[in-house]
């Protein structure tokens, strides 16, 4: 009895064995380091190219002379692509810069998201995240909706060529691409917003 046993057992131990021997050899492969989490924000590719019914140019006001034309800069995206030229965005377009860790700057950026949406076709809204981390944007930018085109600057370079050092910091940049006014007020909201707009770039944002 004993010998008929062991001989109906010991054919399934190999064969549990060599199971477990070939699992090790040919499982799966370790898992890589994870995939980056998409941008949130919008591609970049279009910011050399005019809205699509941009309004008259408005008249010149005490803010805008003839040489305030945004930095000869070139800076990344966030969603990656090509780098764009400050110099060839084309206006009107409301410029934020912003990081993530500047408490007006966040209260403020859900009211240049609705801008985006309701001012769609008559100017763009550009953000430009300064002096932060990728991992920071890019939660601010999912937990707050923004999804407006996004550059990046990490060194201050855009800063340093206005000569300001605030934040958050905000230009209305017309048609021609000169820098009509700058404003560093503090956190915007959206009825100071639209007024902004309207008197700087010429542009009623609708309702």
């Amino acid at each position: 009895m004993i010998r008929r046993l062991a001989a109906l057992v010991l054919p399934l131990l190999l064969a549990t064995a060599a199971g477990c021997t070939a699992t090790g050899a040919d499982g799966p492969a370790p898992a890589g380091p994870r995939a980056e989490r998409p941008s949130p924000f919008g591609d970049c590719a279009a910011l050399t190219t005019a809205p699509s019914s941009p309004p008259a140019a408005p008249a010149a006001d005490a803010d805008a002379t003839a040489g305030d034309r945004l930095p000869e800069l070139t800076l990344s995206c966030f969603t990656g692509g090509g780098p764009v030229a400050l110099r060839d965005v084309r206006g009107p377009a409301v410029v934020n810069i912003w990081a993530s860790w500047c408490a007006p700057c966040r209260k403020e950026l859900p009211a240049f998201q609705r801008l985006s949406e309701r001012a769609d076709g008559r100017l763009r809204v550009i953000g430009v995240n300064s002096r932060d981390t990728r991992s920071a944007a890019q939660s601010i930018g999912e937990d707050f909706g923004v999804r407006f085109p996004m550059l990046v600057d990490q060194g201050e370079a855009l800063q340093r060529a206005l000569n300001r050092n605030a934040f958050p910091l905000t230009l209305f940049v017309d048609g021609q691409g000169r820098v009509r006014h700058t404003d560093v007020s503090g956190a915007l909201d959206d009825a100071r917003l639209e007024a902004l707009v309207d008197e700087h770039l010429g542009v009623a944002v609708p309702a």
